[in-house]
């Protein structure tokens, strides 16, 4: 089921050679992200798709990616039920987090952000999942509303930055990394 659109958006890579085209569904009670990232990395090109799936809570319950990366055809499956699991093999590291968090893709910041209070802050567990390698880590992230659609960003890797976010829950740019283009 592919559900009704409620937002799309496309984002250039700052950093190096990329984009990702992603968009938002509304699909029965919950949401669901469907995307394609094109990048090149150390690797070499990668070409992922992704569709992520949460609930009418915003919490993820399960993320595909698929595609390639480097030389080689790559597949995961990502499920947070009753704990979290990759490709069906139990992930305890990552025991307690909310969300995945596709290092890909600023797409995946959309879930904290749409749980964020208008005033205030939002702590999160995120399973991050980062290539090369392919297995979630646990990341915590902090979230602050600040004014004009800025929210301050805050992670365990020592990462911080100031976001700006779209009225649909996107982050729009990214310092950096990643920015909204109308291509």
């Amino acid at each position: 089921m592919t559900g009704e659109t409620v937002a799309t958006v496309h984002w250039r890579a700052l950093d190096r050679e990329g984009e990702d085209k992603c968009r938002l569904a509304r699909v029965g009670e919950g949401w669901m992200l469907v995307g394609h990232a094109r990048f090149r990395d150390d690797a070499g090109f990668a070409a992922l798709d992704y569709v992520v799936r949460m609930g009418k809570d915003w919490l993820t319950r399960s993320a595909d990616i698929s595609g390639t990366y480097g030389d080689a055809t790559v597949g995961w499956r990502i499920v947070n039920e009753g704990g979290w699991f990759l490709n069906d093999a139990p992930q305890p590291q990552v025991e307690g987090a909310e969300d995945v968090d596709l290092s890909f893709t600023p797409a995946t910041n959309l879930m904290p952000l749409r749980r964020l209070p208008e005033v205030g802050r939002l702590e999160v567990r995120a399973a991050w999942f980062r290539l090369p390698g392919g297995v979630p880590e646990p990341l915590d992230q902090a979230y602050r509303r600040e004014r004009g659609g800025l929210v301050h960003y805050t992670a365990s890797s020592g990462f911080e930055t100031q976001l700006v976010v779209g009225p649909d829950g996107f982050v729009e740019t990214y310092p950096g990394l990643w920015d909204v283009t109308d291509g």
